[in-house]
């Protein structure tokens, strides 16, 4: 009996030990900004790189979102690309914020319904000349600008901020936009 019970104790004690390294060696959870002015965020934006997604593989230049706000508080969304047979490519799908309780820069994006994915913007310039999309699984990543190129420095600067955020940009694309 003392031999069960001194098992037990050691068998328990192994995975309550092993509990707090799979917490602690877990990425913090995704910060998106406070709040977004959507009427300020709406308009033409222009990739400037992105994480590798299944939507976007034919995508070879000159990327953009377009975002328009509809009367109904949704946003009606506009994703092309140049493709690499140099055809253009257009996706077109309905953003709402996410929830009512907010943060209104928690977006759920529909361009098939009922599926819907996370957009949530993670950094923003207080002037929105550029924003940065993201979602709670760190798989896809986004950096918009509204110019179709971006500062070298600024550009390291927002990869830094999102590597804190847990973010792997081992394997970003940059993406080229024709003049």
């Amino acid at each position: 009996m003392e031999r069960r019970i001194r098992f037990l104790v050691y068998t328990l004690g192994a995975m309550f030990s092993a509990l707090p390294a799979r917490v602690a060696g877990e990425p913090a959870p995704v910060q998106v900004v406070p709040s977004v002015d959507l009427t300020r965020y709406a308009g033409k934006w222009h990739e400037i790189a992105r994480l590798p997604n299944r939507f976007q593989r034919d995508c070879v230049s000159d990327t953009t979102a377009s975002y328009t706000l509809r009367p109904d508080g949704k946003i009606t969304v506009v994703n092309e690309c140049v493709t690499k047979e140099g055809r253009q490519k257009s996706a077109k799908g309905t953003a709402h914020v996410a929830s009512d309780k907010g943060p209104n820069t928690k977006l759920k994006v529909t361009f098939f319904w009922p599926f819907y994915g996370n957009y949530w913007i993670i950094d923003l310039d207080p002037d929105y000349r550029w924003a940065v999309v993201g979602e709670p699984g760190r798989k896809y990543f986004w950096i918009l600008s509204r110019e179709k190129q971006l500062d070298e420095t600024l550009f390291q600067q927002i990869l830094s901020r999102a590597k804190q955020q847990g973010y792997d940009l081992g394997a970003l694309i940059r993406t080229t936009q024709s003049s």
